[in-house]
């Protein structure tokens, strides 16, 4: 691994730090360091990097909020095997960037329905948000067959009541793009909400 690119890489995103947001999230411990800087330019800066694997899996291990962000859109899907993708998933913290790694990396990867099943059915919070995130972007490509959607639509029907929590709004969320792929899904997610309120 090229650590000049690294050096590079952190450069480009000292220079792009946003003080104020940073400040807003170091109140947290989820990074290491956090630049703050807004996803639109994060997505700019990987522009300018190769995609591959070394490098992906070097910024993931960095511990940096951007780093990270930026591991999920320089990873090549056709180098991300399952075992590290559950490596990768079992070292997220927070909700951002379950969101992130459901849109940059999970979404374009083969298994990513398996995966998201695996991981909703889990006893682990931030991998059940993770598996609901990820199940979003399956549902809107359409990868659901009806013995799939059952199961999807039990656990739907009890993480949705688990509270005003992030798995609740992971599950709510979810729930809700599964009602607008059709009038079926419509009125099987109206049995849900009329069942459960």
């Amino acid at each position: 691994m090229n650590n000049g690119l690294i050096t590079e890489i952190k450069k480009e995103l000292r220079a792009n730090m946003n003080g104020v947001a940073s400040a807003a999230m170091r109140q947290t411990d989820d990074y290491r360091v956090n630049f703050g800087i807004e996803l639109p330019r994060i997505q700019q800066i990987a522009r300018e990097f190769p995609s591959e694997r070394q490098l992906a899996q070097a910024l993931w291990h960095e511990s940096v909020r951007e780093c990270r962000i930026l591991a999920t859109i320089l990873m090549p899907t056709q180098d991300f095997e399952e075992d590290l993708c559950d490596i990768w998933v079992s070292e997220i913290r927070t909700v951002e960037m379950a969101q992130i790694f459901a849109l940059n990396l999970m979404r374009r990867l083969p298994y990513a329905s398996r995966k998201a099943f695996e991981w909703i059915s889990a006893d682990n919070l931030m991998l059940q948000i993770t598996g609901y995130f990820t199940m979003c972007h399956v549902l809107r490509k359409g990868e659901m067959n009806d013995r799939s959607a059952e199961e999807l639509l039990d656990h739907l029907t009890c993480d949705v009541t688990a509270g005003e929590n992030n798995l609740s709004k992971a599950a709510v969320k979810t729930l809700q793009i599964f009602a607008s792929q059709s009038d079926d899904n419509m009125n099987k997610a109206k049995k849900i909400a009329d069942y459960l309120f």
